[in-house]
């Protein structure tokens, strides 16, 4: 699952106040048509925010990066994967060079990244980015955290892609278990990880716990 980078707006001079409205309105209104899978109308608002946000703004501001972030989740969500790659690996570096490896946003962008390289079948490459985040959230975030929990879920399901189905059963069945403790057993997220732990037991072939699940 993808994760959304949320903008912010930190000192701004007022010379930039008007494009501000802009550019926030481009973005509210990307987010709006996201939110009811018009992912083309999305794309279009997107570039339109992080168009005006990088020629007022410049490259490296954080509304610039956020920008950059939620225009390749609309292009991953369209299957633009290699798209989505290039902005992603853009928004990482530039993340890492200004707030550091271990900021929660550049950590949302490296978990993003993992997981377009997944849905381009890149999953040895997802699988590496996937550990890396999962260590830093553990160590930033701590293990309970639902971002933490998020990487959990989606090494899990990179370690299906390559058919590793025992140690993605291992993963999924500590992610749920820490979801039902964290967020209730009623929540998307562990359901999730329900769908997930049943589909890692049914490609080993186990059928009852599998049923139970579902």
């Amino acid at each position: 699952m993808q994760q959304t980078v949320h903008v912010a707006f930190d000192g701004w001079s007022e010379e930039y106040r008007e494009w501000e409205k802009w550019a926030l309105l481009s973005e509210q209104i990307g987010r709006c048509w996201e939110s009811l899978g018009q992912y083309r109308l999305a794309e279009t608002a997107h570039r339109k925010a992080l168009l005006l946000s990088t020629e007022i703004l410049g490259p490296e501001r954080l509304f610039t990066l956020a920008s950059m972030h939620n225009l390749a989740l609309v292009l991953n969500s369209q299957k633009k994967y290699e798209e989505a790659k290039t902005i992603n690996e853009q928004t990482l570096a530039r993340y890492k060079k200004v707030l550091g490896t271990e900021h929660p946003s550049t950590l949302t962008s490296m978990h993003n990244l993992a997981w377009v390289l997944n849905s381009q079948g890149k999953c040895k490459e997802a699988e590496e980015v996937n550990w890396q985040t999962l260590v830093l959230r553990e160590k930033v975030l701590g293990p309970k955290h639902p971002d933490t929990l998020a990487s959990m879920s989606n090494l899990a399901w990179v370690l299906s892609s390559q058919r590793k189905y025992k140690e993605a059963e291992v993963m999924n069945r500590q992610t749920l278990a820490l979801r039902e403790n964290v967020l209730g057993s009623e929540r998307l997220d562990t359901l999730t990880s329900v769908y997930y732990l049943a589909y890692s037991l049914a490609q080993q072939h186990y059928i009852d716990e599998p049923l139970r699940l579902y």
